[in-house]
Formats: C-alpha cells, sequence, structure tokens
C-alpha cells in the first residue's frame, strides 16, 4: 500500500479507523526547526469529528502525542513520530458490511485488490486516515511561514448547488472559522448550514468545493517535467478522500477564454516581476511564479447514508444496505484543514528541493 507521500519532506501515514490510533511519521524535516505542539493540536481541532451538528457525532478528542524527533521544543533532523489514539470506535455499527458492499465506497475494490478488508469503520479508507497528513501539514505551514512567509486558507466555496462569492485577496482564516460552515460569506454560509441540517435529517448527504489560496510562495518552486508543482498538488488534494475533482487557476472555465484574454501580462514592481491577472494560478510551466496559488477541489456527497440502497454481498448475492453509525452529511467544513494541509505538504517538499539546488537559485 502507498502510504509514503513526498521527496525530501516525506511523510508516511499509518493506523485504521477502528484500531488503536492514527498517526504518521515525519521523515527529512530539517533539525533544529521550533516546533509547536500547539499548532498542531490546534488543526487537529479544526479536523477532528463531534465539533458541530453538521458533522459526524463521532466524539474523539484527537490529542496528539509525540514519540520521537524532537526534543526541548525544536525538531531533532531524525524521524517525528505523531500518534492519535481512538476513543470512541463503535465497530459494531458496521458489523452488516462485514458481508456486504457499501455503494460508492472502498469496501468491494478493497477486497478486489487485497482479498482482505477491515470492515471496521472503513479502516485505512476512511477519513480517519488524514489526522496524520493535517498534522504533519501543520508542521510543513510553521516551517513555510518562517522560511518564506507563506500563508495557506482553504474555505467552503460551494454546498450541493449552492455556491458563495469570496475576496480571494483578503479571506482569512479567522474569517473561515467563524462559522461551523467554513465559509467566510456568513450570509451564504447560514444557508449552507440549513441545507446541510435538512439532508443530514433525511439520511442523505452531500458534496461541494473548497477553495484554497497560498500566499507569499516564492517563484522557482517546481520540479519539471513530471514534478509540476500544479501536478504535484493535483495528486495530494485528489489523494484526499472523496476529493473527484481538482482545478487551478482559471481552471475549466479558461477554456471559454482566448489567448489574448487568458495571458497574464507581467510588468515590474519593486524589483520584483508581477502579473496583472493570475489566470496561471500562480504556476507557470510547472513553476511558481510569486503569485499566489489559487485552486479549488471538488468532493462528492458522503458515500455512507442512512437510505436504503441496492448492493451485493461479499458472494456477490444481489441485497440492499441501509447505512448505520456516526457519518459527515458532507464532508466539506471538515477537508477544509486537509486541504490547507496537503498543500503545505507540497509547497515544503518544493521549498527544500529548490534549497537543495544551492545559493545560486
Amino acid at each position: 500500500m502507498a502510504s509514503t507521500f513526498g521527496h525530501l519532506f516525506r511523510i508516511t501515514t499509518w493506523g485504521e479507523s477502528h484500531g488503536g490510533g492514527v498517526g504518521v511519521v515525519i521523515d527529512g524535516c530539517p533539525p533544529g526547526r521550533r516546533f509547536e505542539l500547539d499548532a498542531i493540536q490546534a488543526e487537529l481541532d479544526r479536523r477532528r469529528p463531534g465539533q458541530s451538528r453538521i458533522t459526524t457525532q463521532r466524539q474523539e478528542p484527537d490529542q496528539v502525542e509525540v514519540l520521537s524527533g524532537v526534543f526541548e521544543g525544536q525538531t531533532l533532523g531524525t524521524p517525528i513520530a505523531l500518534l492519535v489514539r481512538n476513543k470512541d470506535a463503535r465497530s459494531a455499527d458496521y458489523d452488516e458490511i462485514r458481508t456486504k458492499y457499501r455503494p460508492s465506497h472502498a469496501d468491494f475494490v478493497y477486497d478486489a485488490k487485497y482479498g482482505i478488508r477491515n470492515w471496521m469503520g472503513g479502516g485505512r479508507a476512511s477519513a480517519r486516515e488524514t489526522i496524520g497528513r493535517v498534522a504533519a501539514g501543520a508542521l510543513a505551514q510553521q516551517i513555510l511561514k518562517e522560511d518564506c512567509g507563506t500563508e495557506i486558507v482553504a474555505w467552503v466555496k460551494q454546498v450541493g448547488n449552492m455556491a458563495s462569492t469570496t475576496n480571494v485577496d483578503t479571506v482569512t482564516r479567522d474569517l473561515v472559522d467563524a462559522n461551523i460552515a467554513r465559509c467566510p460569506d456568513g450570509e451564504t454560509a447560514e444557508r449552507m448550514i440549513q441545507l446541510i441540517d435538512q439532508v443530514r435529517k433525511e439520511g442523505d448527504s452531500l458534496g461541494g468545493v473548497v477553495e484554497a489560496v497560498a500566499r507569499n510562495v516564492p517563484p522557482g518552486l517546481g520540479e519539471p517535467v513530471f514534478d509540476k508543482l500544479e501536478a504535484d498538488l493535483a495528486k495530494a488534494l485528489l489523494s484526499l478522500p472523496a476529493c473527484k475533482g481538482f482545478e487551478i487557476g482559471s481552471g475549466f472555465g479558461g477554456v471559454t477564454m482566448r489567448g489574448s484574454e487568458h495571458n497574464d501580462p507581467y510588468y515590474p514592481e519593486e524589483g520584483r516581476v508581477r502579473t496583472r491577472t493570475n489566470h496561471s494560478g500562480g504556476i507557470q510551466g510547472g513553476i511558481s511564479n510569486g503569485e499566489p496559488i489559487l485552486l479549488r477541489a471538488a468532493f462528492k456527497p458522503t458515500a455512507t447514508i442512512l437510505k436504503e440502497q441496492e448492493t451485493v454481498d461479499v458472494d456477490g448475492n444481489a441485497t440492499t444496505l441501509k447505512g448505520r453509525g456516526r457519518h459527515d452529511p458532507c464532508v466539506l467544513p471538515r477537508a477544509v484543514p486537509m486541504v490547507e494541509a496537503m498543500m503545505a505538504l507540497v509547497l515544503v517538499d518544493h521549498h527544500l528541493r529548490q534549497r537543495a539546488l544551492g545559493p545560486s537559485t
């Protein structure tokens, strides 16, 4: 199983949803870096279940433990191991899927690939695996902030067919976290909350779009031709549970424009090269150009719903299944810190790769 991500700054996540715990090993973090445990815990608190009525009601404290790689508040340059113990798993809720496949979930394909699966909570296919990503991403954000002044902010742009309008130049983490929908447009956020609440009561689920911006990304990050920055960002985001689409800059909307409209004209500004528009989304030729990196990730509706659906059992017999247990009616609010974490992991890895080229770069 491919559980490792990154080149110089590498993470390996481990653990299952209903096992003893989940966590991450971070390898390649430079020594002597401040390790802010409170900042890591804060990001896990933004991701944890049970934080509002529109998320899963599984009650997990998600308290992180540092097992190695840190001494007196600084990184040692050795592998950093972080652990979060599972406290509120209810495996009995999953008894029925021991022998039945949930539609659009990973149950069938895990059996097809490995010949065995952990049916309790979905095992590695559960979004609980992302705890390790978010913890490692929090450390990556600390390094990026210290070295480059880089800031990453993600928010819920759309839930179902309800979309918000957000000024990407002024949106802040505080605005995003001001409501449980994690949409900085307060008026639209209230309508999103009502919609998610309604669908939750109906036993159904919703999808949507998370938008994100990375500011103060230095020019020069990215490794053409196969490790282009947007290619690595796409892989990072699409590896998240339920993520089904990725756009950067103008994305698919750019196909309606002519080259004369879509090109980003250059101009000088205080010794820097800037662009007057940012249809490229901060990346050209697979390399960051110093403008904000703007991207969007589409998440499908949560697969496990409380409505009866057609399916088959492990012997291939037709049957029906009605989901049980505690599940997010919409993954978007908790996906926000996951998107920020994966962006940070890509950017810090490319930052270290660029630094390894030497002072001439």
